[in-house]
């Protein structure tokens, strides 16, 4: 680091995204993008014409893309916030909403949620999964303090249920509870119904996984209006413009193109359901997911080896080094072509290490 950074931050440990490797090809099954290609919609939408208007200035508002969530969602236009990615959404909150009280989140969960508390200084407090590695959802009722819990749960792809989320937001009414949902798509229960009745709740949605657009970066939140107002301060205050032309236009093509997305969601829940059998076959414990990715542990290999071992074979997995999750990987689901690869792979490294016959 440079002499001239900023004290408080020289101690900050930065988030790791997932690897993205140029080396050779690989089936990527690490970052939790989709196995899909973008909608014909979205395709087409990027337009030579709308190549033509990049000298232009993007509508900061994003007013079409905003009514066309506003009506899929069922909530009005002042209740939708654009984003550059959901975390821009993450980033705004904790520098927004969490200095008075600070906040709480898993400790196993998005590592993002401790480097923007560590980022803006805030205290936090990260509440320990329980031994089957779920949420308890009492551990956040009545802590009065914001609350950020990723439903469906990173890496574990556990979820909570739209009960156990209401009791949390109607505990904590003087606080805000975020609820991340990245990966509700793939069979997990939304709570943005919830925020109709309640105005301390902001519900974070990406398109980056069951749209297929990771490479756009396009986000978006819904919560009550003042709250939304809120972020849109913070936009207008560091990026007006966060959202750039070509995203908009995928991300409206992508609304209207819901049904072949959600089709998609549908195929890859089945092939998730595929590749939790066939390694539950090859002795791995497999956490219950309602995401597009799996966690899972073998007694037979150590997840360190087992990630190494399916690296050299051209297949990226997620491997994390701390201690609780350590024997684990975080297995997107890919295609079934991909997963019957990846299955193959590990009944060929469990082989030669001589754990099946």
């Amino acid at each position: 680091m440079s002499r001239f950074l900023n004290e408080k931050f020289k101690s900050l440990e930065a988030y790791t995204p997932g690897e993205q490797p140029k080396d050779m090809k690989y089936i990527k099954l690490n970052t939790n993008e989709s196995p899909f290609p973008p909608s014909k919609g979205v395709v087409d939408a990027i337009s030579a014409d709308e190549v033509g208007k990049l000298r232009l200035y993007p509508d900061p508002e994003g007013s079409e893309l905003k009514s066309a969530l506003a009506e899929l969602y069922g909530v009005k236009k002042e209740n939708v916030f654009l984003s550059n990615g959901s975390d821009e959404i993450l980033n705004f909150s904790f520098m927004a909403f969490f200095d008075k009280k600070g906040v709480v989140f898993p400790s196993i969960s998005y590592g993002f949620y401790k480097v923007y508390a560590d980022l803006y200084g805030l205290n936090y407090e990260q509440i320990p999964l329980c031994e089957d590695f779920s949420i308890n959802y009492k551990d956040y009722v009545g802590v009065e303090k914001n609350v950020v819990i990723a439903n469906p749960n990173a890496p574990t792809g556990m979820t909570l249920t739209l009960s156990e989320v209401e009791e949390i937001v109607k505990s904590n009414s003087d606080n805000i509870v975020l609820i991340d949902e990245a990966y509700v798509d793939f069979g997990g229960e939304s709570c943005v119904g919830l925020t109709k009745k309640y105005d301390n709740l902001l519900v974070c949605c990406t398109y980056s996984k069951s749209r297929s657009l990771a490479g756009a970066r396009l986000g978006f939140a819904i919560g009550n209006s003042e709250i939304i107002a809120d972020l849109e301060k913070i936009k207008y205050s560091t990026n007006p413009y966060n959202i750039n032309r070509l995203t908009m236009t995928a991300g409206l093509a992508a609304v209207r193109d819901n049904d072949y997305y959600m089709n998609n969601c549908r195929i890859i829940e089945e092939n998730r359901e595929f590749t939790k059998v066939e390694l539950e076959g090859l002795g791995f414990r497999v956490l219950p997911s309602k995401a597009n990715f799996i966690f899972a542990e073998s007694d037979d290999i150590d997840g360190g080896t087992l990630y190494s071992d399916l690296r050299q074979r051209g297949i990226l997995v997620r491997h994390f080094t701390s201690e609780r999750i350590k024997n684990f990987n975080r297995i997107t689901i890919g295609t079934l072509d991909d997963m019957k690869a990846l299955v193959s792979a590990v009944s060929d490294i469990l082989k030669s290490k001589g754990e099946l016959k």
